[in-house]
């Protein structure tokens, strides 16, 4: 902890501290500030207001208990914030595409995705090179559906992960996780014939086909493949012909022990297929990728910062991801629009640019609360408990249980810090650790677990939504 060379006695709490926020958020928040310690003042020096705001509010109480624990001092914390240089004035948003109009188009695909050679692959596979496991950014959001998805590229066809259904919200990473697979496969076996296309693009050649009387080229296609990864299946859901069509290519490819894997914007519950098609996709391994929490979204910022090569503060990448929050392509897009504006410029990016420019985008911390009785009552109902066992000294596992998990979603869904948490749940904050580390591994391990967590996750937010 090289911030605090010149306080040993505190190398101690702040280990503390990092334990029980984590590393990867204490990297994020606390190591790159300064300190500065005497008497009963701590000094925490920050480059910005917003920096400053996190810290108070998700780990202040954490701080001061580790004091109290650990040098027996109620401390008081003074944040000393540097002063931010006013934004230029903001042109309009037209005018920032029209002045760097590359940094706002789709994602582009390669002009030639890279075909296999003609001699293992008669066709293109359709696929991106740069989408791979590398640059896929592993977070607890995605981690169960990312170790699906490299199980599925290394182990062709194995039941235990065979068909991988990958589902989630526009814009989560289902198409670069596809990509990935077919890009691992490649790689470890060039003549594999791996082929990735949309459900739409899936009706379009068939019926392409049909008119042209060439269905039994389409099959061939189609049926003789070591992959087949089909984007976007909710496409082929109330097209009769298509759906008959794409069973039996299931059936085909299934029964030979190739490797299948879909996604969806819908669980394949909600897709509404034929049941025979239906019962077949849920035959295998469906996983879900589910919004990415701030310290994934800071990551996924800083990844991109470095491909694109900019210069841009990690308290810039800190407010984009805390106001950007519904999907990964609309945080990135958020960073290359804020780049464009500052390149048109001739500034540097800040957070007040960030502020003023971002303002249609971004959301206040009020915009996605949840209240904490919200989730005791919709855990409670689910395993029939009252609301006041959340906050009994009982300890039986009918009990116990429950009340885990709802501390578990309360660090998911809220941004009350630890002890706070505590306080709602009448523990301190070393038991909300607890209950939210075991919980989580559950989740991670067990993925019928994870689908009732979520299902937890959904009616909690429809009824905070009401």
């Amino acid at each position: 902890m090289d911030n605090l060379q010149a306080y040993p006695q505190l190398v101690p709490v702040f280990q503390d501290i990092e334990n029980i926020i984590g590393k990867d958020t204490y990297d994020m928040w606390l190591r790159p500030a300064a300190f500065e310690y005497a008497g009963t003042t701590l000094t925490i020096s920050l480059p910005n207001q917003f920096w400053g705001k996190t810290i108070r509010e998700r780990y202040q109480h954490i701080i001061t208990d580790a004091f109290l624990k650990h040098l027996g001092a109620e401390i008081t914390i003074v944040y000393n914030v540097a002063p931010q240089e006013p934004a230029p004035a903001v042109t309009s948003a037209k005018d920032v595409i029209a002045a760097a109009p590359e940094y706002f188009s789709q994602p582009a695909k390669p002009a030639a995705p890279a075909p296999l050679p003609a001699a293992s692959n008669p066709f293109p596979t359709n696929l991106i090179p740069s989408f791979t496991f590398e640059n896929f950014i592993e977070a607890p959001s995605n981690r169960f559906a990312y170790k699906a998805a490299e199980a599925a590229a290394t182990n062709l066809g194995n039941r235990a992960n065979n068909p991988l259904f990958i589902y989630s919200s526009p814009g989560l990473g289902k198409t670069h996780l596809m990509h990935a697979i077919g890009n691992k496969i490649l790689q470890n076996n060039p003549n594999a014939q791996v082929l990735y296309m949309s459900g739409e693009e899936f009706v379009s050649e068939y019926i392409k086909a049909l008119t042209n009387k060439s269905h039994d080229s389409f099959r061939q296609k189609c049926r003789t493949l070591d992959c087949f990864l089909v984007d976007d299946i909710q496409f082929i859901v109330g097209k009769a012909a298509s759906e008959e069509e794409f069973f039996h290519t299931f059936n085909a490819l299934f029964d030979k022990n190739k490797q299948i894997v879909f996604s969806s914007d819908r669980t394949p519950q909600q897709l509404e297929l034929e049941e025979r098609l239906s019962s077949r996709l849920l035959s295998g391994l469906p996983t879900e990728i589910k919004k990415p929490n701030l310290e994934t979204r800071i990551a996924i910022l800083r990844q991109k910062r470095n491909s694109i090569n900019v210069d841009i503060g990690d308290d810039v990448l800190a407010f984009i991801a805390e106001g950007v929050q519904t999907n990964i392509r609309e945080l990135e897009g958020s960073l290359l629009r804020l780049v464009a504006y500052c390149r048109m410029q001739g500034v540097t990016p800040t957070i007040s640019i960030a502020k003023e420019l971002l303002a249609d985008i971004l959301v206040s911390g009020n915009d996605l609360s949840i209240n904490v009785n919200t989730i005791k009552k919709v855990v409670g109902k689910r395993f029939s408990i009252k609301m006041e066992d959340f906050n009994s000294k009982r300890k039986t596992q009918s009990i116990a249980w429950p009340r885990q998990i709802a501390m578990y979603l309360t660090t998911e869904l809220t941004d009350l810090s630890l002890p706070e948490i505590g306080r709602e749940f009448n523990r301190d904050h070393s038991t909300v650790v607890h209950a939210r580390d075991v919980v989580k591994e559950k989740v991670e391990a067990d993925p019928f677990f994870s689908a009732e967590i979520n299902q937890l996750i959904m009616d909690i937010k429809a009824v905070d939504n009401k």
